[in-house]
C-alpha cells in the first residue's frame, strides 16, 4: 500500500480508530487541520457506538463513524474488513490507533504494514500492554512517559517513532500519573504523526 499525495502539497489522509474518549484523536485532528500540517484527519471509526470521541470527531468537523464488533461475533478479521472498506472508500492511506480496544488480527496488520501508528503509555519496551502506571510504580520509577510506534503483529513491540519522559513525583498514584503522561500523550502524538507522514511523502 503506498502513499501518494496529489500534489507535493497535499496532506496525507488519516483515519483514527477509537473505543472511547477519544482525547488523543482530537489532539491529532486539532493539529492537522493547520494549514502547514503535513496530514489531516478525515475519519474516526469506532467498535462502540455511542464512544464519547465520536461527537468529539463530529464537532471538529471529522466524520465520525461506527462498526460495532459484537454483530460480527468472535469473527474479528470478518469487523477488521468492514472498518477497512471504509477507509478505502474514503482514500484513507495511514490509520492512527488511539484508544482502540480491540486486539489487531494478522490480517489487518499486514494490510497496514509500514502505515499504522499506534500511542502507548509508557517508555516501550518497558510496560508493554496494560496498568502501565502502577507497574511503573511498583518497580520504583524515576519516570514514566509514553510512546508512539508503528504497529505490528507483537503487542506494542513495534519500531519506536517518538517517546515523552514524565518524572515520577512524590505522592503519584496510577491515576495522578495517568494524568500528567496523558497531556504528554497530546503534545508526542500529533508532533511524532506528522514526522511520520512526512518521511512517506515523495
Amino acid at each position: 500500500m503506498s502513499v501518494v499525495p496529489q500534489s507535493p502539497s497535499a496532506k496525507v489522509r488519516v483515519a483514527v480508530l477509537i473505543s472511547g474518549t477519544g482525547s488523543n484523536m482530537v489532539s491529532l485532528v486539532a493539529a492537522g487541520q493547520a494549514a502547514d500540517a503535513p496530514y489531516e484527519v478525515v475519519a474516526v471509526v469506532s467498535n462502540i457506538a455511542g464512544a464519547a470521541g465520536l461527537a468529539k470527531a463530529q464537532a471538529a468537523g471529522v466524520e465520525a463513524l461506527t462498526v460495532e464488533h459484537r454483530p460480527f461475533g468472535k469473527d474479528r478479521e470478518a469487523h477488521e474488513r468492514a472498518i477497512d472498506a471504509l477507509l478505502a472508500e474514503r482514500g484513507v492511506q495511514v490509520v492512527a490507533l488511539a484508544g482502540y480496544m480491540r486486539l489487531l488480527t494478522p490480517w489487518l496488520v499486514g494490510r497496514w504494514a509500514g502505515r499504522m501508528v499506534n500511542i502507548h503509555p509508557s517508555l516501550l519496551p518497558l510496560y508493554p500492554g496494560l496498568n502501565t502506571h502502577a507497574r511503573a510504580l511498583e518497580a520504583g520509577d524515576a519516570e514514566a512517559g509514553c510512546t508512539v510506534h508503528l504497529v505490528t503483529e507483537g503487542v506494542d513491540e513495534g519500531p519506536v517513532l517518538g517517546q515523552a519522559r514524565v518524572p515520577v513525583q512524590a505522592g503519584d498514584t496510577p491515576e495522578i500519573l495517568a494524568e500528567r503522561v496523558k497531556a504528554a500523550e497530546h503534545r508526542l502524538y500529533p508532533q511524532a504523526l506528522a514526522d511520520f507522514v512526512r518521511r512517506l511523502k515523495p
